[in-house]
């Protein structure tokens, strides 16, 4: 009975150190990739795997060896004693596993928040995205809304929407674009778009707006920054129309059955504090459409031509019946296939029916 048992344990203890041992190879190899000087708590934590795992399939080996021999001898004294080789080495190694356990640890926490800050850095555009240019907008009574927007090659956008009730009787629309990508021009866009929200509320005149709202950017030193922005303000009471816009693309408009660019009536904000804007009013008229966008859209390239203002004013005057949300949709497919798919810069397009 203790034959069987003993050699039921030894060929136990030989296919566990035959595991290590091809384990303890792997970790060898990984040993040998490493290098010392460039990556020293690598290695470390390396070699310290590749001895542990050797000593493994050594102090199973013997004990296997053992087995086997007291198995079936009566000199299996000798073979046991063999075991204290491994465990001495594992003794003069115990000195250093409690530092060694200590770096796996911090390995770990340092990998750990790496990985957390890469989550925060994916999570960052889409946050900030969501905030400039919403994938939602609230229902307005007498107004059907569309838009679209598409962010360009860079993580962090710098063009922004805003739709929103400026009073009972009044609704603002905005759209604008800062110059520059990345970290910067993204929170400058948040600055603008949430202090013009402010400043639409507290003046009537959205040229006004765009005055002040320039004064106060303009205040921090930001030389190579400058925002071109429209906006619209429809006033349900008056029945009427009034825009103003600081250096931003034509924003088209479907009125009297002909479509009418509205053309800049200030400077791009930030180029000089005290620029002067002013705004235009207009009567409007039910089916009436407005129909804005940043310049990627217009600067879609095909080779050295570009997508233009004319055929954004060609997809109104075409179908001024079309929902808004359709034309914009339409109009970025449109600038796509124009530019091969491509679309370099972040595009945002904002439509307003008055129904």
């Amino acid at each position: 009975m203790g034959t069987t048992v003993l050699t039921l344990l030894g060929i136990l203890c030989l296919a566990s150190g035959f595991g290590w041992a091809r384990s303890a190879r792997h970790r060898y190899r990984l040993v040998r990739r490493i290098d010392q000087e460039l990556e020293p708590d690598a290695y470390t934590l390396a070699w310290s795997n590749f001895r542990k795992e050797a000593h493994s399939a050594s102090l199973y080996g013997l004990l296997s060896l053992a087995s086997f021999v007291n198995a079936f001898s009566e000199g299996a004294a000798v073979v046991f004693a063999l075991v204290a080789l491994p465990a001495v080495v594992s003794t003069a190694w115990a000195r250093n596993a409690v530092r060694e356990a200590r770096m796996s640890r911090q390995r770990i926490d340092i990998e750990r928040r790496a990985q957390e800050a890469l989550d925060q850095e994916d999570l960052a555009p889409k946050a900030w995205a969501a905030r400039l240019a919403p994938e939602e907008l609230p229902e307005y009574s007498g107004f059907e809304v569309g838009k679209v927007y598409q962010a360009g090659s860079g993580l962090m956008a710098g063009d922004f929407f805003d739709v929103f009730k400026a009073a009972p009787t009044r609704l603002a629309a905005v759209i604008g674009d800062v110059a520059g990508h990345g970290i910067e021009s993204s929170i400058t866009a948040f600055q603008a778009k949430y202090l013009l929200r402010t400043f639409l509320r507290q003046f009537r005149d959205p040229a006004q707006a765009l005055e002040e709202l320039n004064l106060q950017m303009s205040s921090v030193e930001r030389s190579e920054e400058f925002i071109s922005l429209v906006v619209l303000v429809f006033d349900t009471e008056a029945e009427t129309m009034r825009y103003a816009s600081a250096g931003h693309p034509a924003t088209f408009l479907w009125h009297q059955r002909e479509v009418r660019p509205l053309r800049s009536t200030g400077p791009l904000l930030m180029l000089d504090p005290t620029g002067g804007y002013f705004s235009r009013e207009i009567p409007l008229e039910r089916d009436d459409m407005a129909l804005m966008y940043t310049d990627g859209l217009a600067e879609a390239r095909s080779g050295e031509e570009l997508f233009g203002e004319e055929r954004i004013g060609d997809a109104l005057r075409r179908n001024p019946g079309i929902a808004p949300d359709v034309l914009c949709k339409q109009l970025l497919d449109a600038a796509r296939d124009f530019s091969l798919g491509t679309v370099e810069d972040d595009v945002a397009i904002l439509a307003i029916r008055k129904t």
